[in-house]
């Protein structure tokens, strides 16, 4: 909601006045053609980006801090679909409305783009359009791939998890988590008790370290890709 209150006052069309065209815009990756293209939002912590089924006119790119998508269940659950960090491009669908809400985390800055730009410059640029394609393909990729995480047992959820956020940042051992465990509930369908207890499970088995409330160092990641097959 608040990317179209913004649009309604003015902010980011006035931010967008100063941008070049698609037609302006020589052959560059799709990241760097949002980044030419985009004006910057910022987000207060659970501040929310859009709605589901609000008009998916926009396309976003974190720039600083993380963002969740979610549903809010028939019977008041939520069930959050996806994490997306900064580099992470969110908001891309196939239909004209969004399926799921977004958020922003913690306090949060975002690029917006409008959608109908960056159709029009992958039209004429066979680059955008096929990054395009291919990140529409991983987006699908993680749908199933979250699907498959949520018929495993709780400690394969939560290792899951672990070494999916790990493939963040593959050259560290280190995973700085900016989502709260309720986050981390909601994401793999348990309870917050279930995922604190596990990973408290996994750290007496020297499986991982809990540095601190969001830090997390995995010792052995064959180990835990081990638990998790």
């Amino acid at each position: 909601m608040f990317t179209q209150n913004a649009i309604r006052t003015g902010f980011t069309r006035r931010a967008a006045n100063n941008l070049p065209a698609p037609a302006q815009i020589s052959v560059c990756s799709l990241s760097d053609s949002i980044n030419l293209m985009g004006a910057t939002i910022p987000y207060r912590r659970n501040a929310e980006i859009f709605g589901e089924n609000e008009s998916a006119d926009y396309v976003y790119k974190v720039v600083k801090g993380a963002v969740r998508t979610y549903k809010v269940l028939a019977d008041g659950r939520r069930q959050i679909g996806a994490f997306y960090l900064p580099g992470d491009i969110f908001g891309l669908e196939t239909d004209d409305l969004h399926t799921f809400s977004a958020e922003a985390i913690g306090d949060a800055k975002i690029l917006v783009v409008k959608r109908s730009a960056l159709i029009a410059l992958a039209a004429r640029e066979n680059e955008v359009a096929c990054e395009l394609w291919s990140m529409t393909g991983q987006e699908l990729r993680r749908v199933q791939d979250h699907i498959l995480l949520l018929i495993k047992t709780a400690k394969e959820r939560v290792v899951g998890f672990l070494l999916e956020m790990a493939e963040r940042v593959p050259s560290s051992k280190h995973i700085e988590l900016p989502m709260t465990r309720q986050d981390i509930a909601d994401y793999l369908g348990l309870t917050m008790e279930t995922v604190s207890r596990t990973l408290g499970d996994l750290e007496r088995d020297a499986s991982i370290e809990l540095a601190s409330a969001r830090q997390i160092v995995l010792h052995d990641r064959g180990a835990l890709g081990r638990l998790n097959s």
